[in-house]
This record gives structure tokens, sequence and C-alpha cells, in this order.
């Protein structure tokens, strides 16, 4: 981390923060990376559709960012919509807005966040779970370029590029009629795939300077570099969680750092023990069984907050689900405790 030093001198750190100034706002040298950015460079100069494909935590919504301030649109708006985080009641009035008397609640008009995004962009996270029957209105949008507040009467049009994303296999989906292919097709003009942090392990130590400076400088230390093994430790870690979790880690290790070299005890991140099967927590079959079963409802219901659809990903029936979340009902936050606990 030799390196490091000149990353956080003032006249460096500032720039390198920037996320205009880095390539794109990304980090990393990686081939991957490089593909990625090429990608981002060419669709940037038009307003095609843009469908970007990701694990959790790979950088998803800084890809789109990143196609938006490399675009002649830069200077107009940029919205985004979490449609995992929206209830679906209230999706369609988000989107489209509404006019007074739409409903019950609406006691005036709202403009939607397409019409916000009117000559701009928007970006549709986690567009897998959206409905299948408002998927036929975005279709609409994306086809006719117009939209249908709720309640009004007229159409609107509006000028909006689209960029969707998604940590689910859209494909899959079309196959189980949980999305609609026409739409898919539309969205899949041009696709970027994130690539997850262990296929671009090379990515890691500038990450890591990356990371360090950043929140070195919030926090007001002054961090020199790392101890010696701490770096090559990290990329023999698998980072389920990408490089969000990447940064947590380092984040967490600058601030419980009392000197100016963070150690390896305050890099809390496990690798992988010598002796353990891949993927699993120990040798012990029913600690792994429940830390599977666990896991695998966790990320189901990280894709869809919906409990229906979370079990129709997993394959099993909402009744099965319910058991699960009554044999761990940790998951939802209802105990502290974990499996083997």
């Amino acid at each position: 981390m030799k390196v490091l030093r000149n990353v956080c001198s003032e006249s460096l750190l500032p720039t390198m923060i920037g996320e205009h100034d880095l390539p794109c706002g990304i980090v990393g040298h990686s081939r991957a990376v490089a593909e990625m950015l090429s990608r981002i460079e060419l669709v940037s100069s038009t307003r095609s559709t843009v469908l970007i494909t990701g694990e959790t935590g790979t950088g998803k919504e800084l890809v789109a960012r990143a196609v938006h301030n490399r675009s002649a649109q830069r200077d107009l708006p940029f919205i985004k919509v979490n449609c995992a985080a929206i209830p679906e009641t209230l999706l369609e009035s988000e989107l489209f807005g509404h006019v007074r008397g739409a409903f019950t609640d609406a006691s005036g008009t709202r403009r939607g966040k397409f019409s916000l995004a009117n000559r701009g962009s928007i970006f549709l996270d986690e567009i897998g779970t959206m409905s299948v029957g408002l998927q036929a209105k975005l279709l609409r949008v994306l086809q006719e370029r117009e939209i249908e507040p709720l309640g009004a009467e007229r159409t609107e049009h509006v000028d909006v590029r689209v960029i969707a994303a998604t940590n689910q296999d859209l494909r899959q989906l079309v196959d189980e009629r949980l999305f609609r292919s026409d739409l898919f097709y539309r969205l899949h003009v041009v696709p970027i795939v994130v690539p997850p942090l262990r296929e671009r392990t090379d990515d890691i130590p500038l990450l890591v300077e990356y990371f360090v400076a950043k929140h070195a400088m919030r926090s007001g230390k002054s961090i020199d570099g790392l101890e010696d093994d701490v770096v090559s430790s990290l990329q023999q870690y698998h980072w389920p969680g990408n490089v969000r979790e990447l940064e947590n880690a380092i984040e967490r290790a600058v601030v419980l750092t009392t000197g100016s070299t963070i150690t390896r005890e305050a890099v809390t991140v496990e690798a992988p023990a010598s002796g353990h099967t891949a993927g699993v927590r120990s040798l012990k079959l029913r600690e792994n069984v429940e830390w599977i079963e666990c896991e695998t409802i966790r990320r189901a219901l990280e894709v869809s907050s919906v409990k229906g659809q979370a079990a129709r990903l997993m394959g099993i029936s909402p009744r099965a689900l319910s058991y699960y979340l009554a044999k761990y009902p940790f998951i939802e936050g209802n105990e502290p405790s974990g499996p083997g606990a």
C-alpha cells in the first residue's frame, strides 16, 4: 500500500473521491471493469434503453449514474426509483403520478417520477420485483413514450431514457411467467453486466486504497497504510456482499484504528478456513443445513419483500415460507440470534 500516502494527499484525494473525476466514477483497472467502462462510453452517447445486471452490492446504481453523467443529458434530471422498496399499491402512482380524487387519499395532483425525469434519465432499480400488471403499463411508456397518471383523462408525452437494473435472472422470470417477455426485450436493448468482486480481485488493492482514503478523510484521520498481507488476505475472501461489503469492512477498520496503520485485527473479514467446505460454515451437517436455509430465505426476501413472490423464487409454497420464518424468526429481526448460536 505504498501509494496510499499519495492518495491521501490534499491535492489528490478530493479528485479521487469525486466520482465525476474517476473514469465514470468507477474504481478498477481489471479487464472486466475495462470492458464495462467501454460499454458505458458507447451507450452514453445514445438514448437507448439500458439493462444493468449484477449481484447485490456490485455497484449497479453507480453504473447507471455513470451512463447518465457521461451523456448529453448529464445536467438534466436523474431520478431513481427502487421498485422493491415501494409497496405495489403505491408504485403506479409513484411512477406515473395521479390527479386529485384518483383514489381516497388523493387530495391533490402529484407528478410521477417519469414526469419529473422528463428529458433526463429514470433509473428503475430492482425491476424484477415489479408486478406483471404494472409491467404492461411500463411497456406502454417504452413503446409510446406516453404516461397516464392515475385518474387522468389524457396521456402525457415524456422523453425519458430508461435505465433498469436487477440482481435477478430476468430470462428465468420470463420462463416462470413472472416477467413479461415483450418488456424484457424492450429493456434488453443495451445490456451491461457488473461483475462480482470475486471475479475482479485484481481491483481489490485499488479499491482498498480508495476506501481507506475516503473514510480517513471523512473521519479526520491520517492513515499511512495497512499491515503486510492484509490486502492479499482480502483477495482470498469470496465477498458475497461484493464492493459494498468491502467498503463496509474498510470503513469499520478506519474507525477502529487508533494509529496510522490499519492492522489485520481491525479488518474483521474472515478468510476461508482450511478444511472447511466452500460455502458452508463448518463440517456439522445440521448446522450447515440450517445456515443454508436461512441464507436462501434472506436472499429471496432481499430480492422481493413480497413473501408470495419470494416463495416462488425459492420453489416453495407461501405456507412453507411461513413455516421457515416461524422456525427462524431472527430472519425478520424478531430475535437477535441465528442458527447454531
